[in-house]
């Protein structure tokens, strides 16, 4: 996988740890932590899609499947840093770190993995329509 998608996934990484700490320091204190968690994953895919989009834009994928490919990678990397960074270093039970994929209780975390895995080929696709 070239170097700038791993770059691009640490430049993800710093937008989710500013969305959560806004989350965490703004209308998380105001709001339930079901709505706080709710808000901020749109949010995240909001600031996702910004993110993505240019670098498509500014190193587009060479086919469909190397966007899929970038897609792919960055939502290893998202769930691989999720649990090991949170539960070994952050100290979160698996127990905990699994409730954030339970879509019946208003949790919406796989909706940003899954916009992470799509948007590579979303934006991907999008760009060559115009062309």
């Amino acid at each position: 996988m070239k170097l700038r998608y791993l770059a691009a996934w640490f430049v993800l990484l710093a937008v989710a740890m500013v969305n959560g700490g806004l989350r965490d320091l703004t209308y998380g204190t105001q709001v339930s932590e079901t709505l706080a968690n709710q808000i901020s994953c749109a949010s995240g895919i909001l600031l996702f899609a910004i993110v993505i989009r240019q670098y498509v834009r500014r190193w587009p994928p060479a086919s469909a499947r190397e966007a899929w490919h970038i897609g792919i990678f960055w939502m290893a990397l998202t769930v691989a840093f999720e649990f090991l960074f949170f539960h070994y270093v952050g100290g979160r039970s698996w127990d905990e770190l699994l409730a954030n994929y339970d879509l019946a209780n208003g949790r919406l975390w796989p909706l940003i993995l899954l916009w992470v895995l799509v948007a590579p080929w979303v934006f991907y696709r999008i760009a060559n329509q115009r062309t």
